[in-house]
């Protein structure tokens, strides 16, 4: 990959227009990268407002220094920092090139205002401009100052923006141009682009002309395309969605006095790690720090039809119905996955062949139509020895669930609904729960085990439904193992279902951590809950 400096040339003398988009820290720049864009606006509006402070320098140059150095170790593209007057006079402008240029930032962008500068969008024709001769001493100095060739000085001229017009524009243009600014950057507070457009046609192609359609944003960029221009910023649009985000996040979280509601609605912790790099470092921990690691795996049973699903489940078994362009199957496995679950294995019986989805290890059950679950899950368990997740082929769940068994250091840990009155089960076959304590606010922080499971559980004793999903300490794998073998000599095992086994562990007194949630998980037993499970995901 050429350097940074060098993509923002190509960029700015490129036949195409081109894009910038605003980024205001370390993770905006490597999303900014990750949507597609070839580069990147730091802008003074959005730095500053990310510190909670006004756009009139009042966060230092240093303060944004620092803040740009994080931004360009965190992507790979080029960024032109909003260095809005310069922050002082020729002096300042030289030695913040110098120090641009050793954190690898392609070019800035400084403005013909004086210092401390106002935000062009506040009082704009109020507003002061800088000498043009004085403002000729900061771009001579800045060019001066540059060790790279590549280096970019880009001058923005505010003569529409504080209403000195058409004319005022191109003569300052003409003094930048004639000083060494590589482009010009035309500014206009209008909501249509006629300022711009004008200046472009008398412009010609002297130099790149960029533009900010912050207040012209309807106009088509066709328009812009056509007339010749270099790059148009999306200027500050990454600072008001996140700002958007966190509101209404905020309004919820307080008025819920709970997180639950919007859980499912904001990033996951793990995608915060996949932006910072954690996969990075642990990559480096094993080589720097080797340590032997105890690799999660997990079991899913999917070895039956799924007779109720009709004519779906004629040439596949249930697990296999598309939802959404992936199969369930294919959906559970991602969650696992994005856990940093790969040893997944799929206990398969019906239609088999059906599941052949790579970097699966299967598991056959061919006397899938005399047994039941619990013969499977015994196929499965055999060949494990660490740290295991269990679920359904049938059963959708979100993907912090299992985050949520992860918090417990217990050695076998369930998932309990507490809305089990409401579960799409009630009425058919569910897996009820009597705890040692019900769910309730006074309890929440009280470690809760499971009494007995069921599906015929006296209604007043219920405590819950098993939402499907346990996990297994590799420290009782062994425990389990056996349990099973004892079970599995008896006339009834082949009709055993998974509840039958933990309600056996409760009689020999195996403690089962329970951990109470409420909804997100979804069992497909029926045509219409395919139509929810495609809604739930």
């Amino acid at each position: 990959m050429s350097k940074k400096t060098k993509q923002f040339r190509e960029l700015l003398l490129s036949k195409d227009l081109e894009f910038l988009l605003e980024a205001h820290n370390g993770i905006s720049a490597k999303i900014g990268e990750e949507a597609g864009f070839k580069g990147l606006w730091a802008s003074g509006l959005a730095i500053s407002a990310q510190y909670g402070v006004r756009d009139s320098n009042e966060a230092s140059w240093t303060q944004v220094l620092e803040n740009i150095e994080f931004m360009s170790d965190a992507s790979n593209i080029p960024i032109m920092l909003d260095g809005d007057t310069g922050y002082g006079n020729f002096n300042n402008v030289r030695r913040l090139v110098r120090k641009l240029e050793q954190r690898d930032i392609a070019a800035v962008c400084i403005e013909d205002k004086l210092y401390p500068k106002t935000n062009s969008f506040i009082d704009g024709d109020k507003q002061e401009l800088a000498d043009i001769e004085e403002f000729c001493s900061r771009i001579k100095a800045g060019k001066d100052a540059q060790i790279d060739d590549d280096f970019s000085i880009i001058t923005r001229i505010e003569a529409f923006i504080a209403g000195w017009g058409l004319s005022e524009a191109l003569k300052r243009a003409e003094a930048y141009h004639e000083a060494g600014s590589d482009a010009i950057l035309i500014h206009s507070a209008k909501s249509d682009p006629s300022e711009i457009l004008a200046f472009k046609k008398e412009w010609g192609d002297t130099s790149p002309v960029i533009v900010v359609p912050t207040k012209y944003y309807s106009t088509p960029t066709e328009v812009l395309e056509q007339e010749g221009f270099s790059i148009a910023i999306w200027a500050n649009h990454m600072i008001r969605s996140s700002i958007k985000a966190m509101q209404e996040s905020a309004k919820q979280i307080f008025e819920s006095s709970s997180i639950l509601t919007i859980e499912n609605e904001i990033a996951s912790v793990k995608e915060i790690f996949r932006l910072q790099g954690v996969s990075e470092l642990k990559e480096a921990e094993a080589n720097y720090l080797p340590k032997k690691e105890t690799t999660a795996e997990a079991i899913i049973l999917a070895a039956s039809r799924g007779e109720a699903m009709g004519s779906l489940t004629d040439d596949q078994p249930k697990t296999m119905i598309p939802l959404k362009n992936k199969s369930m199957l294919e959906h559970i496995t991602e969650i696992y996955r994005n856990h940093g679950v790969n040893n997944i294995h799929v206990v398969r019986g019906y239609k088999k062949k059906a599941i052949n989805i790579p970097e699966l290890h299967y598991i056959d059950n061919d006397d899938f139509d005399v047994t039941s679950e619990l013969s499977s899950f015994q196929k499965a368990i055999e060949q494990i020895d660490g740290d295991t997740y269990c679920s359904f082929g049938d059963v959708l769940f979100k993907p912090y669930m299992l985050d949520l068994m992860d918090d417990s250091e217990d050695d076998l840990v369930l998932l309990i609904d507490t809305q089990w009155r409401d579960s799409v089960n009630k009425g058919r076959a569910a897996d009820y729960v009597k705890c040692s304590q019900p769910h309730s606010r006074a309890n929440y922080t009280d470690p809760i085990f499971l009494d007995s499971a069921g599906e015929t559980l006296d209604e007043e004793s219920i405590h819950g439904e098993w939402m499907g999903i346990i996990k297994i300490s590799s420290k009782i794998i062994p425990l389990i193992k056996n349990e099973v073998n004892a079970l599995s000599k008896g006339e009834d095992f082949h009709s055993m279902k998974m509840h039958h086994f933990l309600e056996h562990l409760c009689k020999i007194k195996q403690p089962i951590r329970v951990v109470y949630t409420t909804g997100n998980w979804l069992d497909v037993d029926t045509l219409e809950d395919v139509i929810r499970a495609s809604n739930f995901i």
